[in-house]
């Protein structure tokens, strides 16, 4: 797994979602963004790596 590819694409869906034309558009980004940080946690979470608390996925810091 290319966890830079993962956290690049991450990025670019969150920067699509807030300059999308419309609510639904974004909401797809925003959902799409959700599954991949989903994905890098739980790769983190298998390799014994904990995430930073903004990866967490109750986002407590």
């Amino acid at each position: 797994m290319d966890l830079n590819h993962l956290y690049f694409r991450h990025q670019l869906l969150l920067m699509q979602a807030s300059s999308a034309s419309n609510e639904r558009i974004s909401l797809k980004h925003e959902e799409k963004a959700a599954r991949i940080a989903r994905s890098i946690g739980a790769f983190q979470a298998s390799a014994g790596a904990t995430a930073a608390t903004s990866w967490q996925a109750d986002g407590v810091q």
